[in-house]
């Protein structure tokens, strides 16, 4: 999609690009976090909108703590008590299934679900540039959700000052994901009342305390 206008897009929390390694490559679908059963199950937290994924043949990669990817093969799956309990194909044992607690399951960007037209994923606006007014303000750093129903745009200036932007509808003008830029309008003084204390202006309050 090019261009969006204001009460077009949708928010999706989606599948999230990882931290580490080839985030342009592929994107983290689920973690794991403990063994479950004897014959080498593992339980996830779901990282992705759309559970339904899992049903999908793969292919499925790990990553583990040290950014090494490996292709595995998933032979079955189910959700348990808001998890994802997840069987690969030669992890057999507990031993085995205890070498996958911390990783990432990833897989290909390119096998992203496909959203409905006028949605985007939240994890695609990280590196776009924001404008208030035409006036370029920093880049995405981040997105959070608080306690508004609207996500946080984490968004860091040339002079390393960060803004938190709320990612509304009635603030946005124009969103071009394909050339990173977001166009809004904020209502003034908005930014000052959001931004958060620099390394610099928390050092300077520390020395007045």
């Amino acid at each position: 999609m090019a261009k969006q206008k204001p009460g077009t897009v949708s928010p999706a929390g989606g599948e999230r690009s990882p931290g580490s390694g080839n985030e342009g490559d592929f994107v983290t679908v689920a973690k794991v976090i403990k063994t479950q059963g004897r014959i080498g199950e593992v339980a996830a937290v779901l990282l992705t909108d759309f559970p339904q994924r899992f049903s999908q043949p793969g292919p499925y990669y790990s990553l583990d703590k040290e950014n090494r990817r490996r292709e595995i093969q998933l032979d079955d799956h189910w959700f348990h008590k808001g998890q994802v309990v997840l069987k690969f194909a030669g992890t057999d044992s507990i031993s085995q299934a205890e070498e996958l607690i911390g990783c990432e399951i990833q897989v290909p960007l390119e096998q992203r679900i496909e959203l409905e037209e006028g949605s985007i994923y939240l994890s695609d606006l990280t590196g776009c540039v924001v404008f208030d007014n035409g006036h370029e303000i920093g880049r995405i750093q981040d997105v959070q959700f608080g306690s508004g129903e609207a996500p946080l745009l984490i968004v860091k200036s040339d002079s390393n000052k960060e803004y938190m932007v709320p990612f509304a509808a009635e603030f946005l003008e124009e969103l071009e994901i394909p050339h990173q830029r977001v166009a809004m309008k904020l209502p003034a003084g908005m930014l000052e009342l959001d931004a958060p204390l620099n390394n610099d202006e928390k050092e300077r309050q520390k020395n007045k305390d």
